[in-house]
């Protein structure tokens, strides 16, 4: 199974934050699983790539010329994707993907887990999305989507949404759940 894995890339979070790269690469790699991710270096995003590594998963990057010009390119891809731009990164990333998981992150993160959720909304793919709220890090959004659903600007009954999950063994357990 391909996991496609969106996280912040930030050194600066704190170390609890970044633990859930190591946490989730292991488990990935452990089962034997392939990591799909952004191919940069830095905060989660490298945690989860060298743990993912280190435990004997492949490693899929998937990277634009701007972060490689900005010398961010992880050398630990067994396999990289270089794309024009950050919209074909998120489109390769999701086309490569069997499932995708957000962690804690910023904007970049919001923006690939929105655009996972419009496509699969369209009906562009069928794949699950597992958003995991650590801690309580999504509340204000999984708060936003109800208020949306509330006032109705989501259907009640949607036919693709985010799946949220509040600790890792929820999140692995749903992934093993969706596999089976």
């Amino acid at each position: 199974m391909k996991i496609a894995v969106y996280c912040s890339a930030k050194d600066s979070i704190p170390e609890e934050y970044l633990a859930l790269g190591d946490m989730i690469g292991r488990w990935i790699g452990e089962h034997g699983y392939t990591l799909v991710y952004g191919g940069a270096t830095g905060g989660l995003m490298s945690r989860t790539s060298e743990a993912a590594k280190a435990a004997g998963g492949h490693v899929i990057g998937v990277i634009p010329p701007r972060i490689i010009a900005a010398g961010r390119l992880a050398g630990n891809c067994d396999e990289l994707y270089r794309v024009m731009n950050m919209a074909d990164r998120k489109q390769a990333m999701r086309d490569i993907a069997d499932v995708v998981v957000c962690l804690p992150g910023s904007y970049g993160t919001l923006d690939e887990m929105m655009d996972v959720v419009a496509s699969g909304t369209v009906g562009e793919h069928k794949k699950p999305l597992f958003v995991l709220n650590y801690k309580g890090f999504y509340d204000p959004l999984v708060e936003q989507i109800e208020r949306m659903r509330a006032l109705h600007f989501i259907p009640e009954q949607e036919h693709y949404k985010p799946l949220f999950v509040n600790t890792l063994e929820e999140l692995e357990e749903s992934i093993e759940g969706w596999e089976n």
